[in-house]
């Protein structure tokens, strides 16, 4: 592989800013795709954003959306990750990349494929290491947390948050009805146990609340005026309440699964 290999990342959610920010910071040239609209909670933390707002920065990396891969080279030249919409991953054949990260979390296969690069990684269930891609990376919590998959698949989503403070399900916050969302607190926001967050407005015009169970820092939640289904993700709360910089800070979750990506696309480089 050569030293200015293109790394092309599948999705920018959170989860995918910790690895994107990871290869990066290794100097690595990065290009991501992603939905044309991405339905990231974490929004702070998520170059997704800039889909919406042209452009956005994490953590000193400023994320730029393009509308072509033609214009990827001058966002690079910026010190900077170009952004495109391309959810079916179809300019890959044309940009010809060295390294595909599938960082979608989709919990399933969105259509990445071993011939896509000649090197092939997918974070967490829905693939399997040796057909699907070369390479996957576990992202459940506990003792695995990152390790890197050869043979087989990752552990499957049991649906269950991992537990922050004693709290597991009850930090994350579902759409009541199907509907579109609008926001009442913002991301940092102190909130309290029942606290309505947001209204869902049916299409029948009918205003649903969107509360609480738990009380702490509103860390994520979804974009106003997003249309959702009934038990859509919509929010996440921390009951941490001295924790709000870690609304703004990629999580220790994120930078173990990116840790594991860069050992895979560094023993590529070196071979």
């Amino acid at each position: 592989m050569k030293k200015d290999a293109l790394i092309l990342v599948r999705g920018g959610g959170d989860l995918a800013t910790g690895t994107i920010h990871r290869l990066w910071s290794a100097g690595l040239r990065v290009l991501v795709l992603e939905a044309e609209r991405p339905a990231a909670i974490r929004r702070q933390v998520a170059l997704s954003e800039a889909v919406y707002e042209g452009e956005t920065t994490v953590e000193d990396l400023r994320a730029v959306r393009i509308g072509s891969p033609a214009q990827a080279p001058a966002v690079w030249t910026e010190n900077a990750v170009p952004v495109l919409v391309d959810p079916e991953g179809s300019c890959i054949p044309e940009v010809k990349p060295d390294v595909v990260v599938d960082a979608i979390l989709a919990k399933k296969n969105c259509g990445t494929s071993r011939s896509m690069a000649p090197l092939t990684i997918a974070l967490g269930p829905g693939f399997t290491a040796g057909q699907d891609v070369d390479f996957v990376v576990e992202t459940k919590r506990g003792h695995r947390l990152a390790q890197i998959i050869r043979e087989g698949t990752a552990a499957p989503n049991t649906g269950i948050p991992g537990v922050i403070a004693g709290y597991g399900a009850e930090r994350v916050i579902h759409a009541p009805e199907a509907g579109v969302f609008y926001d009442v607190h913002a991301i940092g926001d102190l909130v309290e146990a029942g606290e309505i967050i947001a209204r869902i407005q049916t299409p029948e015009g009918e205003q649903i609340p969107v509360t609480t169970r738990i009380p702490g820092i509103l860390r994520g939640l979804l974009r106003s005026g997003y249309p959702v289904t009934k038990g859509f993700k919509v929010a996440d709360v921390d009951p941490r309440k001295e924790e709000l910089a870690n609304c703004f800070l990629i999580s220790d979750k994120s930078r173990c699964i990116a840790g594991s990506v860069l050992e895979l696309v560094c023993a590529r480089l070196w071979k």
